[in-house]
């Protein structure tokens, strides 16, 4: 047979690729995910859907997570409790929904006069975040994994204007973390609810005012239509950090490769969250402002009186939680001086280039 002939015959036939004998030894594993989100909530809970089509990707399709929307198999506000006992194999949720176990939940979500992402992702990557949440999640049973950050956030919906402390006496408001033990000793009367439970409520009447993100999150629940006036910032969360939380028996049976890509999933979701919430919230607002919301910021009075009642929380929990008030000493540290670098550089910029260009 000469050459050609040969050559031919090889073009003729399709050529059988190999599968690599690595992939071949995986093993195929289902894990179910519940998030505390529900689905119309895109950036929110499109980002466990995101971290699990990339770990498909990157096992050739082997490990594939099924993500469920909040109700649909635990509460919203129940999933930290599904993965410690085992009953689902990981949930994406914030860690401050957890306050009842232990107060400390809090800083690896956000802190009234906190971190703002950037300085929460080098805190949890570079200083001592992952390690001090390490030590608590390995308590309850869970790997805890970073997984999105919201940026900062909004102040809320009021139906009427806050225009000092007085305002606050009684107000029912809808708010999560440690800022509703803040806003109850400003008088209000906090509460926290399940995204899906708070335009009922608000509609109701049972609340007065409400939080949740911000712009586009906001518009698509509808606050807008009940409660009108829309405050700024929302100094209890300068980030809030979402977490992707494994149950531990279930992630030590995962070969090193498939915990290899859900930390790469993790990642990107760290900047995949905040770049769509950077991108989609001005043009949220816009429409919101368009439609009749009416943005103000709040009295300085009032930010003055939460810094104070903020520390003093702080002080008054470390009293009672050795835990908290390691972590609160070992972030307040961190957080001063992050504050002074930021008030440094990114503060001096920031204060002249957005007045300047809203000015133009």
């Amino acid at each position: 047979m000469n050459r050609r002939s040969i050559m031919g015959a090889a073009a003729a036939a399709p050529i059988a690729l190999a599968t690599p004998a690595l992939a071949q030894t995986l093993p195929e594993i289902r894990w179910r995910c519940a998030s505390s989100f529900p689905r119309n909530l895109d950036v929110l809970f499109g980002a466990p859907e995101k971290i699990a089509a990339r770990i498909a990707a990157l096992t050739d399709n082997r490990f594939r997570i099924q993500v469920f929307p909040a109700g649909e198999i635990v509460p919203a506000l129940a999933v930290l409790d599904a993965v410690q006992a085992g009953t689902l194999e990981c949930g994406h949720t914030a860690p401050y929904y957890y306050l009842g176990k232990d107060p400390s939940f809090a800083f690896f979500t956000a802190v009234p006069f906190g971190l703002t992402a950037r300085m929460n992702t080098a805190w949890m990557i570079q200083g001592p975040g992952r390690e001090l949440a390490t030590e608590l999640f390995d308590g309850y049973n869970i790997h805890t994994i970073p997984a999105g950050d919201t940026g900062a956030q909004m102040g809320g919906w009021f139906r009427n204007e806050v225009r000092s402390l007085a305002d606050l006496n009684g107000l029912k408001f809808r708010v999560a973390g440690l800022a509703g033990q803040v806003f109850a000793r400003l008088g209000a009367v906090p509460t926290q609810v399940a995204a899906g439970d708070i335009y009922p409520s608000l509609e109701r009447g049972t609340l007065d005012a409400v939080e949740f993100v911000g712009p586009h999150d906001d518009e698509k629940l509808g606050f807008y239509r009940v409660a009108r006036n829309y405050y700024a910032p929302g100094f209890w969360e300068a980030g809030a950090r979402l977490h992707f939380m494994a149950n531990k028996t279930a992630w030590a049976t995962l070969p090193d490769s498939y915990k290899a890509a859900i930390d790469v999933a993790c990642g990107e979701q760290n900047a995949d969250m905040t770049a769509r919430y950077d991108h989609l919230n001005p043009q949220a607002l816009r429409r919101l402002v368009a439609a009749g919301t009416q943005l103000r910021f709040w009295p300085r009075e009032i930010l003055q009186a939460a810094w104070r009642e903020t520390h003093a929380l702080y002080e008054d929990i470390g009293g009672r939680n050795e835990r908290f008030k390691r972590i609160w000493t070992s972030y307040k540290t961190y957080r001063d001086e992050e504050y002074q670098w930021f008030r440094v550089a990114e503060n001096s910029f920031d204060n002249f280039a957005f007045p300047a260009a809203a000015a133009r």
